[in-house]
């Protein structure tokens, strides 16, 4: 009886315990669940609304009263929302049991909207059929300004983007002449084939009257794109024709242009550029020109003959213009026929890669081309080049510039 006695005092002990750690266990539970730091309810299976956690009531502005037993979680989305519970959410929880991460809006109290990401989960009753549905919520209002400040930054960004798209757009046209110089007995044709909006690029071309009968053409390409680039470009230009101006000979011309580059951009930025420059002289009663040409560092012209025969103009060991103080200039000359065409590019035509093979197209591929052309005009010819440069797409890695110049056959030599 004594043992007995002696042993009760424990066992209530234990037993208290024991009960005081459940309570407190089950106070715990009832607290994370009624305080968590994200919503929680459960449903019917159709919807009803049989429990809802204090955090959701909060978020919402209702009382417990309001939606237990009275309302419908689908009762809770806006117009959206509910089509899009009926239409995809339902179904999708039916077939797999669980859906979540699920970007709704819940209406509430006030009116407001409270974006929200949910996550659903069906609960099935021992004999395995579902019985409820549980569903969790998180606050999504943080996110979904994230969203809406990236939203707007992306939006600023495409139209600052358009913008500058535009500014390069007016200063690529300012650094191209409006429209080239009317020679008579000679057509003329040009082309400006642009790779990339976003930056302007260092082709430049002229055509323009010089006393005394003559004509000054070149063509030029600068290293470099963007604002710098334009800078070399223009000065370039403007360089160039005032130079032609004060002397006319081809050599000395692009001396005058290395000059003002190698002065002006000596330090950690050098610039350069490659030049074709021609001087074109009628000669002649039977419609033909005489051409001199100066090279600094550029690809060779193309010339088309009359009869078909086509090849390169060499023009070799003539060096980048703007590098060297006294760069070595290449010269040649020719006679320009009636039939003949004459084909100045840059050199992103041939550095292009071909949509087939990815291959750069090269100079073989574009004298080939040439070949296959002759005898051609100066319309014909360019726009035979703008449609090659269409076929390489992306391909087309720099901006290329075209021009050519042909004598007009006289109408008896017309092939019939």
């Amino acid at each position: 009886m004594c043992e007995e006695d002696g042993r009760d005092p424990e066992q209530a002990r234990a037993r208290n315990e024991e009960a005081l750690f459940s309570a407190l266990l089950e106070d715990s539970i009832e607290d994370l669940y009624e305080n968590a730091p994200c919503g929680y309810l459960s449903t019917l299976l159709d919807g009803q609304i049989a429990k809802v956690n204090g955090t959701l009531l909060k978020w919402l502005g209702y009382e417990r009263g309001d939606l237990v037993g009275r309302r419908r979680f689908s009762d809770l989305l806006t117009v959206g929302g509910r089509l899009y519970h009926e239409t995809h959410f339902a179904p999708l929880l039916r077939m797999q049991g669980e859906i979540s991460g699920i970007a709704l809006e819940l209406k509430a109290a006030d009116g407001s909207r409270l974006p929200v990401l949910v996550t659903s989960h069906v609960k099935l009753g021992g004999d395995g059929q579902p019985v409820l549905i549980r569903t969790t919520v998180f606050d999504a209002r943080d996110r979904r300004a994230y969203e809406t400040e990236l939203l707007r930054a992306r939006q600023e960004s495409e139209e600052e983007r358009q913008r500058l798209k535009r500014l390069n757009d007016v200063l690529q046209r300012t650094l191209l002449p409006p429209m080239l110089a009317d020679v008579p007995g000679l057509d003329v044709a040009a082309y400006y084939h642009i790779a990339s909006t976003d930056e302007v690029g260092g082709d430049f071309y002229d055509l323009f009257p010089l006393g005394s009968g003559t004509w000054g053409m070149f063509l030029g390409d600068v290293c470099g794109k963007g604002a710098a680039a334009a800078a070399v470009t223009s000065l370039a230009r403007y360089t160039l024709r005032a130079a032609a101006v004060y002397d006319p000979d081809p050599a000395a011309v692009l001396g005058n242009l290395n000059t003002v580059l190698n002065h002006e951009y000596q330090g950690p930025d050098p610039r350069f550029c490659t030049v074709i420059l021609g001087l074109l002289t009628p000669d002649g009663d039977e419609g033909g020109f005489r051409i001199t040409l100066a090279s600094g560092g550029h690809p060779p012209a193309l010339l088309m003959r009359a009869d078909g025969s086509t090849d390169y103009l060499p023009t070799p060991g003539g060096q980048l213009i703007g590098v060297l103080p006294d760069a070595h200039i290449a010269t040649t000359s020719l006679r320009l026929d009636p039939g003949d065409t004459l084909l100045l590019y840059t050199d992103g035509l041939t550095e292009a890669h071909t949509a087939a093979s990815g291959d750069r197209y090269g100079d073989e591929a574009l004298l080939e081309f040439a070949r296959e052309l002759a005898p051609t005009t100066a319309a014909d010819s360019v726009a035979a080049i703008r449609e090659l440069l269409d076929t390489f797409g992306t391909g087309v890695d720099d901006d290329t510039a075209v021009l050519a110049i042909n004598v007009p056959r006289q109408i008896s030599e017309e092939r019939p």
